[in-house]
C-alpha cells in the first residue's frame, strides 16, 4: 500500500493534502456487491478536486460530489464488494489540483457505471435519439403551459447498468421506466427513444405505461381522500448533481407549492440517488418548513393483472404485464416487477389497490424529511428475474440488505 501511494504521489506531481483510512464492516451473514461507501467531507477536505481510493492495494473508482453547488466537494463516494462479516480497509488520498500547478492527473481505466442527462428539444433534429442540447439544470415557472413538452424525453433521465428511468417535468412528476436486455449504459445513445436498429442490436426501451399514476414512487399531495398533483407551483427545477462513475444524483425542486386543501405554500426538494450495480434508487424529500401535520402520498402503478406482495410494514411489490404505450402495433406487452420500501416511521396508512395505484399515505419524521426506496426489474433482462416468485424473493432479500447497512469508521483524519 505504501508503494502504491508513493507511485500515486509521483504520478500526480504532488503530495496528497489529506490521507485517511476508512474501515468498512459488513455485519450481514451474506455476500454483498457494489456496496455504497459515502462519507461527508469536512474542513480543508472540501477543497479537494480529485480523490484516490485503494482497497487491498488496488485502486477503485471514486468520485467527489458537490451537493449544494457551492464549488466545494461535500462527499466522497465509492462502491466495494464484501464477503459475509468481512472487514475492509480503504486508504483515501485527497488532492487539490487547483492549488498546485504541477498536478498531473494520472490516467485511469475507469468505466462509467452511471449516467444522467437533461436534453432540451432541438426542432432541427428529426431523429428522436439524436437531440443535442444538453443541460445540467432547467427551471420553468408557472407561466409554462405544458412543461411536459419542454424537454426531450420529458424530463431528467438517469441510469445504472441495470436500469434506467426518467422523471416528468410536470405536475405529475411521474417516474417512468426503461428496461434493459443487457447490463450496459444506453441512455446517451437511445435518449429513451430506441430506434428499430438499436432494438435489433439489443438495446432496451420504455417498459411501463404510467398515465396519471405514481409510476414508480412519485411523491404527491394527499387531500384526505386521494393523491393530488404537485400543482400549482411558482417554479419547477430539475438538475443533475452527480453522474458518475459510481453514482448519479438528480434533484427535482418545487417552489411555492400550494397543495390542494392547504393554504400555506411550501418548497419541496426531491433527490434521487442511483449507485453502480444497483436496481434500487434512494429517494429523499426535504421541505423548507415544518409539514409534520400534513400528509403526502406515494406508491406504485397498479399494473394490469399484477400480483401483489406486501408485508404491511412498508415493503410492497407487484409483478404484472401491460402495454407500455397505446400503439400496440409497434410495441409489445412488457412484464415488470415494481417495489417500494418505506420506513415505518413515515407510514400513515397502506391503502388497498384501486386499479390505478398501490398507495401509501405518508408523513415526514425527524428533521422534516422523508426517505424511501424504489426498485424495479424488467422481464427482458438477460441478467435478472423472470417470474413473480423470483422477483418477490429478491424484494425480501433487498429489505434484509437495506436493514443491515455496513458500518463505516474513519481513522487518521486531519480536520
Amino acid at each position: 500500500m505504501v508503494a502504491a501511494l508513493a507511485q500515486l504521489a509521483l504520478a500526480t506531481g504532488m503530495q496528497a493534502q489529506q490521507q485517511f483510512t476508512i474501515d468498512i464492516y459488513n455485519p450481514a451473514p451474506f455476500e454483498r456487491t457494489d456496496i455504497p461507501v459515502c462519507i461527508a467531507l469536512e474542513g480543508t477536505e472540501r477543497s479537494a478536486t480529485w480523490a484516490s481510493v485503494f482497497i487491498d492495494g488496488k485502486e477503485t473508482a471514486a468520485q467527489l460530489d458537490d451537493l449544494d453547488a457551492d464549488g466545494m466537494a461535500d462527499e466522497l463516494c465509492f462502491v466495494c464488494n464484501m464477503n459475509k462479516r468481512q472487514t475492509l480497509q480503504a486508504n483515501v488520498s485527497l488532492f487539490n489540483s487547483d492549488a498546485n500547478a504541477n498536478f498531473q492527473q494520472p490516467e485511469r481505466e475507469t468505466t462509467a457505471r452511471t449516467y444522467a442527462e437533461i436534453v432540451l428539444r432541438n426542432p432541427a433534429v428529426k431523429e428522436k435519439n439524436r437531440h443535442d442540447i444538453y443541460l445540467d439544470a432547467i427551471t420553468v415557472n408557472r407561466r409554462t403551459a405544458n412543461p411536459y413538452n419542454v424537454l426531450h424525453h420529458h424530463g431528467v433521465a438517469f441510469e445504472s447498468e441495470l436500469i434506467a428511468m426518467r422523471i416528468y417535468l410536470d405536475k405529475r412528476q411521474t417516474i417512468d421506466l426503461y428496461g434493459k436486455f443487457q447490463k450496459q449504459l444506453e441512455l446517451e445513445q437511445t435518449q429513451f427513444y430506441t430506434s428499430h436498429e438499436q432494438k435489433q442490436q439489443g438495446f432496451g426501451d420504455d417498459v411501463l405505461w404510467v398515465g396519471n399514476s405514481f409510476g414508480l414512487g412519485a411523491l404527491r399531495g394527499w387531500n384526505g381522500r386521494r393523491p393530488t398533483m404537485i400543482d400549482p407551483v411558482e417554479r419547477r427545477t430539475q438538475r443533475i448533481l452527480a453522474k458518475g462513475p459510481v453514482r448519479t444524483i438528480v434533484e427535482v425542486k418545487d417552489e411555492q407549492w400550494v397543495a390542494e386543501g392547504e393554504q400555506q405554500p411550501i418548497d419541496m426538494t426531491l433527490r434521487y440517488t442511483l449507485y453502480a450495480g444497483h436496481r434500487d434508487v434512494e429517494v429523499e424529500a426535504m421541505f423548507n418548513k415544518d409539514i409534520s401535520n400534513r400528509r403526502l402520498a406515494t406508491g406504485m402503478v397498479d399494473v394490469k393483472g399484477s400480483q401483489e406482495m406486501t408485508d404491511h410494514h412498508g415493503l410492497r411489490a407487484c409483478w404484472g404485464t401491460d402495454w407500455p404505450a397505446s400503439d400496440t402495433l409497434n410495441w409489445k406487452r412488457e412484464t415488470v416487477g415494481l417495489a417500494i420500501l418505506i420506513p415505518e416511521e413515515h407510514i400513515e396508512s397502506e391503502l388497498p389497490r384501486d386499479g390505478e395505484n398501490y398507495t401509501f399515505v405518508v408523513k415526514t419524521a425527524t428533521n422534516n424529511t422523508l426517505h424511501y426506496r424504489i426498485a424495479f426489474a424488467s422481464d427482458n433482462e438477460s441478467f435478472g428475474m423472470h417470474t413473480e416468485k423470483e422477483w418477490f424473493s429478491w424484494v425480501k432479500a433487498w429489505r434484509k440488505e437495506v436493514e443491515q447497512p455496513v458500518k463505516i469508521t474513519v481513522r487518521g483524519r486531519n480536520r
